[in-house]
């Protein structure tokens, strides 16, 4: 299967995705499917899979263990089925603030019967829309809306009126606090389960590392959030207020470089890969940056981070960003990233070949598998199989490449458009 080569001796999953995120050939391509929460897949396509494969049960639903998102679990029999390489050890919070914990039944739009949390607590709308709470306290405004008939929600911009003279950078980092001992604890030993129980590459997130990432600046967890929380005024301050989005990243990675002291005593070499940074930069044939932007706002302070990380550590780093991000991917490599995700081939400047002629050996590429714009969701199985067999030789010449479809798998994606791929992989399923 493409440039995979040399020992073909059967390795574990953690060994195979070693070998890609250290740019060294294993004996097939490196699978992901719900490692990270921008790899996974609606919580609808893997109760559809489940059912495709004979897994799912009638008195066991599936979790949705991400509900900004509503993802999907990828228990471990899901995972043995499909021969997926990656783990992903869940935050200590959901992007709503609570734990994942007291499961309970739901039933989304499109009639998915789902488990999700016991505070995952919703209100209908006169309009048939869904509202969420954070941390699901219906006394606290509503901070999500899932409108009617959707499968995902949207933030509730909750921005006060700006007082630029009382303009305080701390508003904007009251998110951004020291780590406690309970999530320390969850941490320690969650990653101590995964990387003792499965034979898999342990990805983790733990928050905070992220800077100016626009799906967390309304701060949907929050009961009162303050300081610059509207998505546009957000935009618009890097250029308007530079200085203060500024003093508000050196804050976050003062308190960043402390939590990651914590947490690698708590995890120590027990995960392989941290999903660090979920900022978006670019759109589908757009920057939302300049890259001489990227390098005096967001470069200085993820590359104190990843010079920490790679200092005291063996982990790998995933820098994620949608849409035509080509001129950004320099500086991602001055910024010390060594993965890259999704790459969204489809967008402006992202053609397969190109990247990895450009940046092959250089950075790890952790997606652009398969469209999930158009060949997936609206393809054949054929053509998904197709698309699936070029990318994985095309990534794999410069043996630095994790296969996942590009971003999360939709909702109403066909279920053998899904199994396709993983035929395409080699998958007997």
């Amino acid at each position: 299967m493409g440039a995979d080569s040399g020992d073909k001796t059967a390795q574990t999953g953690r060994q195979r995705v070693l070998k890609a995120i250290n740019h060294e050939a294993a004996d097939r391509v490196a699978v992901d499917l719900g490692g990270t929460p921008c790899s996974g897949a609606h919580v609808s396509v893997i109760a559809n899979l489940r059912r495709a494969l004979g897994l799912d049960k009638a008195d066991e639903p599936v979790k949705v263990v991400e509900p900004y998102q509503m993802l999907g679990e990828m228990a471990s029999d899901l995972r043995a089925a499909l021969g997926i390489d990656v783990v992903n050890l869940p935050s200590a919070k959901t992007m709503f603030g609570f734990a994942n914990s007291d499961w309970k039944p739901w039933r989304t739009f499109d009639g998915t019967d789902c488990l999700v949390a016991g505070d995952f607590n919703t209100e209908p709308e006169p309009n048939g829309d869904i509202l969420m709470y954070p941390e699901g306290d219906k006394s606290a405004p509503a901070s999500g809306r899932m409108p009617k008939g959707g499968y995902y929600f949207d933030s509730i911009i909750r921005q006060k009126p700006i007082d630029d003279a009382r303009l305080d950078p701390a508003d904007n980092l009251e998110e951004f606090s020291l780590i406690g001992e309970d999530d320390l604890e969850y941490y320690e030993r969650t990653a101590a389960e995964l990387y003792e129980n499965t034979d898999l590459a342990v990805a983790a997130g733990f928050g905070g590392m992220a800077f100016g990432d626009i799906a967390l600046v309304p701060a949907p967890w929050l009961k009162d959030p303050k300081g610059i929380r509207d998505i546009e005024e957000w935009y618009i301050s890097t250029i308007s207020r530079r200085q203060y989005i500024m003093d508000v990243f050196a804050g976050q990675a003062e308190i960043a470089i402390k939590n990651l002291e914590c947490i690698y005593q708590a995890v120590g070499e027990k995960i392989q890969i941290l999903f660090m940074d979920g900022t978006d930069l670019a759109s589908q044939n757009s920057l939302f940056c300049s890259p001489d932007a990227y390098r005096e706002l967001y470069l200085p302070h993820s590359r104190r981070l990843n010079d920490w990380i790679h200092a005291h550590t063996n982990w790998k780093t995933i820098k994620h960003c949608c849409g035509g991000c080509e001129p950004l991917i320099e500086g991602f490599i001055d910024a010390g990233f060594d993965i890259l995700n999704p790459v969204q081939t489809s967008a402006m400047g992202m053609d397969p070949k190109r990247l990895v002629e450009k940046y092959g050996g250089r950075i790890v590429f952790w997606g652009g598998g398969v469209d999930t714009q158009q060949t997936l969701p609206f393809g054949t199985p054929d053509e998904v199989r197709a698309q699936v067999a070029e990318r994985v030789e095309i990534f794999g010449r410069a043996n630095g490449f994790v296969f996942n479809p590009i971003h999360n798998v939709q909702c109403n994606t066909p279920v053998e458009n899904v199994l396709a791929m993983f035929e395409a992989l080699g998958r007997k399923v």
